[in-house]
C-alpha cells in the first residue's frame, strides 16, 4: 500500500504591513463623507441650475447695486438738505453775534457809569473831607498814590504737585503748589498790619471793602480775575515796612508756604512806588455831622466833618 505524503503545516498568512494603521487608511480610502457624496448626487439629480460660481456672482452683484443705491439716496437726501442746514447755520452765527455785540456794549456802558460814579464819590469825598480831605481820600483809595514803599511778587511754584505738612494742611484739602485766595489774604492783612498805607493787587487797589475771594483755582479782587505772578505794591516806610513784615506771623507764614510748598516769594523797598485809584467806590450811607448834633446817646458832638457809613 501507498503512502500518503506528511502534510506540511503551512503556518498562519503574515499580517500586513499597514495592518496598524487602519483609522488613517480609511480616512484615506473615504475623503469625502458620505454625507457630502449624498447631497453632491441629490443636487446633480435634481438638476441645478446655475453653477455655484455664477450663482456667487449674482449675489455679489445684487448687493453691490443695493449699497450703490443706498448710498445715492443718502447723497441726494443729504444734497437737499444742505442749504437748510447751512442757513441754520449761519443764522445761528449771527444771533451769537449780535448778542455778543449788545453784552459788549452794555459792559461799556457798566464801565462809563461805574468811572463816572467813582469820579463823583472821589469829588464828594475830597468836598467833604473838611481838614482831612486827602487823608480820608487816601485811606478810602479815592485819589491814586505814590510815594516810597515795598514790592512783594508771590507766584507759584514751579511744580504743582508738592506734598507734605504745612501750614496749609487740613482734612479734604489738597495742598499744592499754588497760591490761593487765603495765601493772598493773609499777605495783605500782614501789610496793613506792618504798617501800609495803601495797598494794590496787580494794579488793583485795595480798599476797606474789597475782597479776596476764589473760583476754582482762579484769585478774584472784587470779582475780577487775577493771573500769576502777582505783584503786591504797598506805600510805607520800605525798609521798615519790608522788615516789620517779613517778621510777622503773616510774612512767617509766607516763608513757610516757600519752605513746604515751593511758593517763589521776593520782596523789595522801592523809592517810588505808584498805586491807581480804586476802580469804584461803593458808599452805602454817609450823612454830615452838623456843629453841635446829638448821637444815638443823647450826647453832643462837635462837626468834625466825617462822615457815618
Amino acid at each position: 500500500m501507498s503512502q500518503q505524503p506528511p502534510v506540511r503545516s503551512t503556518g498562519s498568512p503574515h499580517p500586513r504591513p499597514d495592518a496598524s494603521m487602519s483609522l488613517l487608511n480609511n480616512v484615506i480610502d473615504h475623503a469625502l463623507d458620505d454625507g457630502y457624496a449624498e447631497a453632491t448626487a441629490r443636487r446633480a439629480a435634481e438638476g441645478d441650475a446655475l453653477p455655484r460660481t455664477v450663482r456667487a456672482k449674482l449675489g455679489l452683484a445684487a448687493g453691490l447695486v443695493l449699497a450703490a443705491a443706498v448710498v445715492t439716496l443718502g447723497a441726494a437726501e443729504a444734497r437737499v438738505s444742505a442749504p437748510v442746514v447751512a442757513k441754520e447755520r449761519q443764522d445761528l452765527i449771527d444771533r451769537i453775534e449780535s448778542e455778543t455785540s449788545a453784552a459788549d456794549r452794555l459792559a461799556q456802558d457798566v464801565e462809563r457809569i461805574r468811572a463816572e460814579v467813582g469820579e463823583r464819590q472821589r469829588r464828594a469825598l475830597q468836598q467833604h473831607g473838611g481838614d482831612q480831605a486827602e487823608l480820608v481820600a487816601l485811606l478810602s483809595g479815592a485819589t491814586p498814590v505814590h510815594g516810597p514803599g515795598v514790592k512783594l511778587v508771590v507766584d507759584d511754584a514751579k511744580g504743582t504737585d508738592t506734598g507734605g505738612g504745612g501750614p496749609r494742611e487740613s482734612s479734604g484739602f489738597s495742598d499744592t503748589g499754588r497760591v490761593r485766595d487765603r495765601d493772598m489774604q493773609r499777605v495783605v492783612n500782614g501789610l496793613w498790619e506792618s504798617g501800609a498805607e495803601a495797598v494794590a493787587i496787580n494794579g488793583q487797589r485795595l480798599t476797606a471793602l474789597s475782597a479776596i475771594r476764589a473760583a476754582g483755582d482762579a484769585i478774584l479782587v472784587d470779582n475780577k480775575p487775577l493771573v500769576p505772578p502777582y505783584t503786591v505794591l504797598a506805600i510805607g516806610d520800605g525798609k521798615r515796612l519790608s522788615t516789620a513784615f517779613q517778621d510777622s506771623a503773616d510774612g512767617q507764614y509766607l516763608h513757610a508756604l516757600q519752605e513746604n510748598f515751593g511758593i517763589r516769594t521776593s520782596i523789595s523797598a522801592e523809592g517810588d512806588v505808584r498805586l491807581p485809584a480804586a476802580p469804584s467806590l461803593i458808599v452805602r450811607t454817609a450823612e454830615p455831622r452838623g456843629a453841635g448834633a446829638a448821637d444815638a446817646t443823647g450826647r453832643a458832638t462837635a462837626d468834625t466833618g466825617k462822615g457815618t457809613s
